[in-house]
């Protein structure tokens, strides 16, 4: 299973080009295997970075959001309460973003790889990242 981190999500989706070819390469396997996910925080941050102006998408994020849940390669995890208590135990220092304590916990409780560009996630070795 292959967890993408919310910038993974919106580039694979929106600009795959920012993706490397070693990171195409393996969600074109996952794709095809229907192993790939998104935890539904990425929903809510991606909504809060077009609303604070940080983010420019093609359309309305909802309908964006609504397009992305269509893909038939793609599943939403929920954030339930194994998650959260999960996401509690992940230090800080790691990152002080919650969402991105969420993401990690979903690809720890799923025993997911992540997906992502983010150096301190990577470091940490929580998971296991592709980039």
């Amino acid at each position: 299973m292959i967890l993408l981190d919310t910038h993974a999500w919106v580039w694979w989706v929106s600009n795959p080009e920012l993706l490397s070819k070693q990171t195409l390469q393996i969600l074109k396997k996952g794709a095809s295997e229907k192993s790939i996910v998104v935890s539904c925080i990425s929903a809510w941050e991606v909504a809060m970075l077009v609303k604070k102006g940080r983010l420019k998408l093609s359309q309305d994020v909802e309908e964006w959001i609504r397009k992305s849940e269509r893909l038939s390669f793609l599943n939403f995890i929920p954030i339930d309460n194994a998650i959260l208590l999960k996401s509690v135990s992940i230090s800080e220092k790691i990152s002080k973003d919650p969402a991105d304590r969420i993401i990690v916990a979903t690809a720890v409780i799923l025993g997911a790889k992540l997906v992502t560009k983010d150096a301190g996630l990577k470091k940490a070795k929580l998971v296991e990242t592709i980039w």
